[in-house]
């Protein structure tokens, strides 16, 4: 069973720095977000493979909303 990495805050996606299947540790960064002129990056909580990526630079997210999955 994987974990899920959602959006803390409403925010524009600046950057995809992980692909799907990339293998990932614990701190790695997936994407960065941008938020009231601060850019956010949002980090993997644990190691494994990155299943998902289920946003594109560009997009906005809502609070909840999925990031990423990792196995």
């Amino acid at each position: 069973m994987g974990h899920e990495i959602r959006a803390e805050m409403v925010a524009n996606v600046m950057s995809v720095v992980a692909h799907e299947g990339q293998a990932v540790a614990e701190g790695d960064t997936i994407v960065v977000l941008e938020s009231m002129k601060m850019e956010i990056p949002v980090l993997a909580e644990g190691g494994g493979r990155l299943a998902r990526v289920a946003v594109t630079a560009g997009d906005v997210v809502q609070e909840d909303d999925l990031i990423a999955l990792v196995e």
